[in-house]
């Protein structure tokens, strides 16, 4: 049975983000075809194709390697290629067949000629109205930001349905109320949860502080937050404790002493330092919020995307470290969607109550969406952000050469940038494949 569920969930996380990667593609062919543009290709997957259908000019399918997707948009390319044509025949329809010479002065001009002739080969004679770079520059930014911002928009309904029901596992409410009181104090060296004749009741416990309690002051200072009260009791050390609570209704004024024990005074640093200690415990609950909370928290995931972002190559090349044994991989490391999928795998099998396995499988969803569009945005080739960026600097020149009145300087040659993206491909590629290897060779975990 844990096997099968193990399987579910990873079967249901790699279909759903298959859907995404389409979907994010019908966020470019959809504004591409209302602005009259020619797309004659959709496609989930890479290399052989395993099943196409053709309807209107567009062909739909799917491809054997199912990691990304493409749609076809002819005339990414200004017409350079319009020079370089050495001769022009016609197909059994009529339609002009252009031979394209290949430039061959270097490297880089052959990767750009050739390019260029590619774009060709879709080109006929009754499309010269339907090329994309004939688009307004703010056009060309709806059709290429459309396929990102679909997967942030799948991100964003996801998160608000959870964040408005379940709660945001990111962001904890602690509330002033009691929820427990541990009945002795446990050395934090020792591992365990049962009391021992030996150990020492808690402050808290002496104090008469009973679950249920709402703190109002520790020693005179009003309760504002749980870091606070944390901080008043740490710093107290083995000092007078005089606590206000609130019980049914009624202030109640408890005395006792703190006492001093070894904790870990954060998250980060695991180093125990002797702090003063009360022993209560409070009530937490996940915070909720609907669409402008959402919006709040995926602001906050944009900050922290963009930094992770710019972190990315050398949290990569920290993976292959790891991979070869040269170091341990951090539990803060990038993922591919071999690692996603066993996320999703593990938290179908665990022991979980099914509302918790769904919650996850979503939030894996949302994220890795939420991911996928923010990494279109990079403004490099051959990422959307690269189109997105040509087509500003498109509006930008023309705009700046009205308002100077001179002529208009024309489109911008974004095929001169097809030496950057296929180094850029080239990286992504590699970063791909250390991630896939590195999923399964030290693969993380969900806890």
């Amino acid at each position: 049975m844990t096997a099968l569920l193990y399987t579910l969930g990873v079967v249901t996380f790699v279909v759903a983000i298959l859907a995404s990667i389409g979907l994010h593609e019908f966020g470019h062919l959809i504004p591409a075809k209302k602005f009259g543009c020619k797309v004659p290709q959709w496609f989930i997957g890479f290399g052989p194709t395993v099943w196409s259908k053709q309807i209107g000019d567009t062909e739909y399918g799917v491809k054997a390697i199912p990691l990304g997707g493409y749609v076809k948009i002819v005339g990414m390319l200004p017409p350079g290629a319009e020079d370089l044509v050495e001769e022009t025949t016609y197909d059994e329809d009529g339609e002009p067949v252009h031979k394209v010479r290949r430039s061959n002065t270097g490297m880089f001009t052959q990767l750009i000629s050739d390019a260029r002739a590619a774009e060709w080969e879709y080109v006929k004679q009754h499309d010269t109205d339907r090329l994309f770079y004939r688009l307004p520059w703010w056009k060309k930014v709806i059709v290429m930001a459309g396929g990102p911002m679909v997967n942030i928009a799948i991100a964003f309904s996801l998160f608000v349905i959870l964040f408005a029901t379940y709660g945001n596992p990111r962001d904890e409410v602690v509330e002033p109320t009691v929820a427990a009181v541990p009945e002795c104090v446990i050395p934090v060296s020792e591992e365990r949860t049962t009391c021992e004749a030996t150990d020492p009741e808690t402050p808290a416990l002496a104090a008469g502080i009973r679950p249920g309690d709402e703190i109002v002051s520790f020693n005179g200072t009003p309760f504002r937050d749980w870091e606070s009260f944390q901080s008043l009791i740490r710093a107290n050390a083995d000092g007078d404790a005089v606590i206000e609570v609130r019980r049914d209704g009624e202030l109640l004024t408890l005395e006792t002493n703190t006492t001093v024990t070894l904790r870990q005074t954060s998250l980060e640093d695991e180093t125990l330092t002797e702090v003063g200690f009360l022993g209560i415990q409070p009530e937490v609950h996940l915070a909720t919020g609907g669409p402008l909370y959402t919006v709040g928290q995926m602001g906050t995931m944009t900050v922290e995307t963009v930094e992770a972002l710019g972190q990315l190559p050398v949290k990569v090349y920290e993976v292959g470290r790891a991979i070869v044994g040269l170091q341990e991989r951090d539990p803060e490391s990038p993922v591919s969607i071999v690692g996603g999928g066993r996320f999703a795998g593990e938290a179908a099998s665990a022991d979980f109550p099914l509302v918790d396995k769904l919650v996850t499988l979503l939030f894996l969803i949302a994220s890795f969406n939420f991911f996928i569009g923010m990494f279109n945005f990079v403004p490099l080739l051959p990422l959307d952000g690269g189109h997105i960026a040509g087509a500003l600097y498109e509006g930008l020149k023309r705009g700046l050469a009205r308002l100077r009145g001179r002529p208009d300087p024309g489109h911008v040659d974004v095929a001169k940038l097809l030496p950057v993206a296929y180094v850029v491909g080239l990286a992504m590629l590699v970063m791909g494949v250390v991630l896939i290897v590195a999923d399964l060779v030290v693969p993380l975990h969900l806890s």
